[in-house]
């Protein structure tokens, strides 16, 4: 004989005990909680990695379980077991007290040993060489680090004064010049605001910019498309920046121009702003590139 309850049918046996048969209903939810028979190692490898680059977009304050589930689309427990695989291998830290994951040490140790096996300089020579000849003015290329924006790279233009505003190598917080704005109006807002609440000190000393202007300079940037500064480092030169992001969609460099104010007019900062989109999605799209001097990547 057999009697439905609480979602489950229960038959009783010629013994007396109880014997549970799943409702259709219950078996879906089963299902979609057990991963598919004939799932590989592959398969796991490919979570793990989808796991990685979701983290890799969340910033230093992670997410919680269900965030990563959702986002990955998974069931609660493959996302909770792979997440635990990862932790077992420093590539993700966990935080006990809230709960949250995000990248771990191992990850942040793979970054740097892949970071000497790609050049920012030979990714964004070309548009940057355009640029320089097209416009007669000096190129600049910056890359996040942190909560600065580090010049690595730049290149002269032919036009006889030349705006000299950078040297390979200096440092800024984010927010100063146009790729340091370009680059901090171009994160997520919570990230913004803390980032902007942890260098507002240092931009202040070295522009006289406070807080609160800064938070302005990011809405115009945002508003415009395009980073447009003067006179905020020397007098007399104003520079435009373009931000540009990795494969994952984050911020990760910027390109810029600079010329005196006089030459670049308001109007001709526009039309350089347009030539930067152009360059910076070229450099996006070598990002994206499978191959590099013969070094496969992708299917």
């Amino acid at each position: 004989m057999e009697f439905p309850f609480n979602g489950h049918r229960f038959r009783v046996r010629s013994r007396g005990a109880l014997s549970v048969a799943y409702s259709t209903d219950m078996k879906k939810q089963a299902d979609r909680d057990v991963e598919p028979q004939g799932t590989t190692e592959l398969g796991s490898l490919r979570r793990g990695v989808h796991i990685l680059k979701i983290l890799a977009t969340a910033g230093t304050r992670g997410l919680v379980l269900t965030e990563v589930a959702a986002r990955a689309g998974l069931p609660h427990p493959t996302a909770h077991r792979v997440l635990h695989q990862l932790l077992d291998q420093r590539l993700v830290a966990r935080n006990d007290e809230c709960r949250r994951y995000r990248l771990g040490p191992l990850a942040f140790e793979l970054g740097i040993a892949s970071s000497t096996m790609y050049d920012w300089r030979d990714i964004c020579d070309r548009p940057m060489a355009e640029l320089s000849a097209e416009t007669r003015d000096t190129v600049y290329l910056v890359i996040r680090s942190g909560f600065d924006a580090v010049c690595v790279h730049r290149i002269e233009g032919s036009f006889p004064i030349r705006t000299l505003l950078l040297d390979v190598g200096s440092r800024r917080p984010l927010g100063v010049g146009a790729g340091g704005l370009a680059l901090l109006a171009a994160v997520e807002d919570e990230e913004r605001g803390n980032i902007i609440e942890r260098v507002s000190p240092k931009v202040n000393a070295a522009t006289g910019m406070t807080a609160s202007i800064l938070e302005r300079a990011c809405a115009r940037t945002r508003q415009d498309g395009v980073a447009i500064v003067q006179d905020t480092i020397s007098l007399g030169v104003r520079a435009v920046g373009q931000h540009f992001c990795d494969a994952m969609g984050q911020p990760v460099g910027a390109l810029s121009v600079a010329a005196l104010s006089h030459r670049m007019t308001r109007d001709r900062a526009k039309c350089i702003g347009e030539m930067l989109r152009d360059g910076c999605a070229s450099v996006e799209r070598h990002l994206q590139q499978q191959h590099q001097n013969g070094w496969q990547s992708g299917a």
